[in-house]
């Protein structure tokens, strides 16, 4: 593409190079389209991302500024009241990964599959009372092609191996081998053979050797949260936009705020409208329009973007857009491994650092245990997996956090004691747990009527309401992820689970389906009433699933922009 061709027409313009939108770009471009790709954030490459331990985890670098940028947060309070806030004043992200390949380029790339369960909850599991449970219009058939498409394009290193829950795979093992695994997986491995569980490898989108145009990974420990400066992990902009570019038919445009886009008396979108680096308004027009932005910011947009045949909002007139939103449930948990207690040769192997721990455990994916009381089908109930992973090495967050005791502030002598421990008397074992967040009419994005950001535009509300169903599945998970911490020996074992949103772990707001006065997309992700809109980061996702979703965004936006060339 050349530079006399980026201000109009092309054949499709993307809103959001992350996740959604980068798979979507190559794809398209390799298939000799001319696409233009209009991203929000800055354009940052590898060498970038050092390990900023500030940037990272004391100012907000990959994320906008609050006070020009907010989001207005709904919650309830003590009494159940909703109580909105915005961002501006609780100090409170709602944005992850604000740059070119969005918040792929910061995660710790453990990559799962949903499972065939996943695609027909309600006719597998039954409803739940005060849930929007639904079954998705298409199967883990039609998307297992694209998650196998998936894996040698962005480099997933891993080893299969029997176990009672995997699912069906087309191929026979992952691409690359396996990362370096630290010491401590192998003691997993063996505290949940006694306790009769069954340890899980986890697939990394991390570049075990140099391939793909990426060097492998330098294994510094500062992964997950960090930018990789090595290119190894599999984000969308080293992954997808890299090669895209190098077709010569992709275009991306960082620091361009998508305004609205703009759409004809037939219904059609024909002008996507941005506001540059400098702040002037642009033009984008295409003949087809794909909007990515992540969930919460792509509904926004539509609502954001009225037009003669759409008064609510573009694609909007069934008044599903925003609703059913998503995160991930669950919550977190740790125990502390001590030096003292190991002995002289396991303590000098806990202290290895960079290797990954690549361990999680499903084997409750589906919960069929009497004892469990939750809510729907009284024989299965929908369950999900634990992630196992070493605190993270950044000492300046564990620092952090040692200031703060029972709510109180730690300062002093106290507080250098705490440090002290923490840094030279154990290493601790953290495990994540992952669960559905169940669909529900209070959690969903609509326009603030009264906040607007740096450009004039209606900020989103965003109302977080989550079903106590959740928090009992996180908690079943959580006692499983304890048993292992002890078996293992581990001190001060704990964990927690909140209804409070994850925001990097988001979906819904666009969920396709087969009834357009339910859904907002059909089975191809292309909306009800827009015939050249489709909409492809997890907005469209009508059930979660209980694994981080960027393997299952990146596959269906492969499946989309197959059927478009279709």
């Amino acid at each position: 593409m050349t530079a006399s061709n980026t201000d109009t027409d092309c054949d499709v313009c993307i809103v959001g190079s992350g996740a959604g939108g980068a798979p979507v770009a190559w794809r398209l471009a390799k298939a000799g389209q001319s696409v233009i790709v209009l991203e929000k954030g800055p354009w940052l490459t590898d060498q970038h991302f050092r390990k900023d331990e500030l940037a990272c985890c004391r100012r907000a670098v990959y994320t906008p500024e609050k006070r020009l940028e907010p989001h207005v947060v709904e919650d309830r309070d003590a009494d159940g009241a909703w109580v909105a806030k915005s961002t501006a004043e609780s100090g409170w992200d709602f944005w992850n990964g604000n740059l070119v390949g969005g918040s792929s380029n910061l995660m710790s790339g453990f990559f799962h599959r949903l499972k065939p369960v996943d695609f027909r909850q309600l006719d597998e599991l039954g409803p739940i009372a005060g849930a929007n449970r639904a079954n998705w219009p298409i199967s883990y058939d039609d998307l297992e092609p694209y998650y196998d498409q998936v894996e040698p394009l962005v480099g997933i290193s891993g080893a299969l191996a029997k176990h009672p829950n995997i699912e069906p795979r087309s191929s026979a093992d992952f691409p690359y081998p396996p990362t370096l695994e630290h010491p401590v997986s192998a003691w997993i491995d063996e505290a949940c053979e006694r306790l009769g569980y069954h340890a899980l490898r986890v697939p990394r989108a991390i570049l075990s050797r140099g391939a793909l145009g990426r060097r492998a990974c330098e294994y510094s420990g500062y992964c997950g949260s960090f930018g990789c400066s090595s290119g190894a992990k599999g984000g969308a902009r080293a992954a997808w936009l890299t090669p895209a570019l190098a077709t010569g038919r992709c275009a991306i445009r960082p620091r361009a705020q998508v305004l609205r886009l703009l759409s004809d008396a037939r219904g059609r979108v024909t002008t996507a409208e941005y506001a540059d680096a400098e702040g002037k308004v642009r033009q984008i027009t295409a003949k087809r329009f794909v909007v990515a932005c992540q969930a919460v910011e792509t509904s926004r947009l539509l609502l954001n973007s009225p037009g003669p045949k759409f008064p609510q909002g573009l694609a909007n007139n069934s008044g599903q857009v925003g609703r059913n939103l998503l995160f991930s449930a669950g919550g977190s948990g740790s125990g502390d491994l001590e030096y003292a207690a190991l002995g002289a040769e396991r303590a000098a192997a806990l202290k290895t650092m960079g290797p990954f721990v690549n361990r999680a455990l499903d084997d409750w994916y589906l919960i069929e245990d009497k004892g469990f009381a939750g809510a729907g089908n009284e024989r299965r109930h929908k369950g999900g997996i634990v992630e196992f992973l070493l605190a993270h090495p950044n000492p300046t967050g564990l620092a952090n956090r040692a200031k703060w005791r029972d709510g109180e502030l730690v300062w002093g002598l106290p507080l250098k004691r705490r440090l002290e421990q923490w840094f030279r008397t154990d290493r601790t074992l953290r495990f994540e747990v992952f669960c559905d967040w169940l669909p529900t009419d209070d959690c969903f994005v609509s326009l603030d009527p009264k906040v607007k950001d740096r450009w004039g535009q209606p900020v989103a509300r965003i109302r977080i309401g989550h079903h106590p169903h959740d928090l009992q599945v996180g908690r079943y998970l959580a006692d499983k992820a304890e048993r292992v911490l002890k078996e293992l020996g581990a001190a001060r074992v704990r964990s927690s689970i909140s209804g409070a949103p994850p925001p990097n772990l988001m979906a819904g707001g666009c969920r396709f389906g087969t009834d357009p006065k339910t859904s907002v997309l059909d089975a191809d992700c292309r909306a009800h009433e827009v015939e050249n809109l489709f909409v492809t980061d997890g907005s469209f996702m009508p059930t979660g699933g209980s694994v981080p979703y960027t393997w299952t965004i990146y596959a269906n936006a492969l499946r989309v922009a197959e059927g478009m060339l279709g």
